[in-house]
């Protein structure tokens, strides 16, 4: 790949999806939706959504930067805007509160936020009508990119959150314990995604049985893909072409050593091998103190410390999006 775009750079905005969600294709949406997930908390996906919707602003994009943290939300701290007076929780629960009116300016040109909920015990739990109110209404936003800061796990606010995204960022640190938990939440992602399109393809009783846990029960993507072949190949092969979009972007933060920079390769080969579906490798940032620092000052780090090592690996991996969307260049090098 090319260099990554400058902050100045001049970037042609990306065409619209040509599909969209289920049952939200036909609506107009943001022109892409970017959406931040982990297994586990504490890994630093808020950092990597306050620092990669910096960088797409400075890119030249309209970014909207989406607390849907429920229930446990800090993302407008990371950019140090105050504790706002609307927040997710209000438009979700109040039907008289318009989204206009819980989107906050951030002090970066072009990049807004909307601040997630702070004081429902119970935000977490949004009902399924909220839920698809929520979605609707921020795809529908006029922006460039939609970027939304997940909570950690894998509830089905979460995974439906994750799996309306054209680039679904997985966070994981370089542990054991923390890929294992990456490897969980990308099973669990498929899954849900399967359980999006069992009707139209009758595949319910193999969903079903896939999400057990008895003796016997289908393991991988790989071996449910296989099944599904296996009974109705026609139908196995349609599956198969549907489910190329589910196409997981790795990150890999806090990289303290050459070894730790490599680990992104090592998951996405063995998620091929043993599950049969492709993953990118978006890039690794390095451990740094500078990131830290920004953190404690309630600031991003490539505001506070753009040439850090920190800064410099987020400013490379905006750049990779953005190349995938065919909007700039972006560098291949860690």
């Amino acid at each position: 790949m090319k260099p990554a775009p400058s902050a100045t750079a001049s970037i042609t905005p990306v065409p619209s999806p040509s599909a969209g969600p289920p049952g939200l294709s036909k609506r107009a949406r943001p022109r892409r939706v970017i959406a931040v997930g982990g297994g586990k908390g504490g890994i630093g996906k808020t950092l990597v959504s306050a620092n990669l919707g910096v960088a797409l602003a400075q890119a030249g994009m309209r970014v909207l930067l989406v607390d849907a943290d429920l229930g446990g939300a800090n993302l407008h701290t990371c950019l140090g805007v105050g504790q706002p007076s609307a927040t997710l929780s209000d438009f979700v629960r109040n039907s008289k509160v318009a989204i206009e009116n819980i989107i906050i300016p951030t002090g970066v040109p072009q990049l807004s936020l909307i601040a997630g909920a702070q004081d429902v015990l119970d935000a977490a739990n949004i009902k399924y009508a909220q839920k698809q109110k929520l979605l609707r209404t921020l795809l529908a936003q006029p922006v460039d990119y939609l970027l939304l800061d997940l909570g950690a796990g894998t509830s089905f606010n979460t995974l439906d959150f994750f799996l309306v995204a054209d680039h679904g960022v997985l966070v994981v640190l370089p542990e054991p314990t923390a890929v294992e938990n990456a490897y969980r939440f990308v099973k669990a992602a498929f899954f849900r995604r399967l359980q999006q399109v069992e009707a139209q393809y009758g595949i319910e009783d193999l969903v079903e049985s896939a999400l057990t846990t008895r003796e016997g029960a289908l393991r991988t993507p790989h071996d449910f893909i296989a099944q599904v072949r296996q009974q109705d190949p026609a139908a196995g092969a349609r599956l198969e072409r549907d489910l190329q979009s589910f196409r997981i972007r790795l990150v890999v933060n806090q990289a303290r050593t050459d070894a730790d920079m490599n680990v992104g390769t090592a998951v996405v080969s063995a998620w091929k091998k043993f599950f049969g579906l492709e993953m990118d490798d978006l890039g690794a940032i390095r451990y740094d103190d500078e990131a830290w620092r920004a953190v404690r000052k309630r600031r991003p780090v490539l505001l506070e410390r753009p040439d850090s090592p920190a800064a410099l690996s987020l400013q490379r991996i905006a750049g990779r999006i953005l190349t995938i969307d065919g909007n700039g260049s972006g560098s291949s090098t860690p």
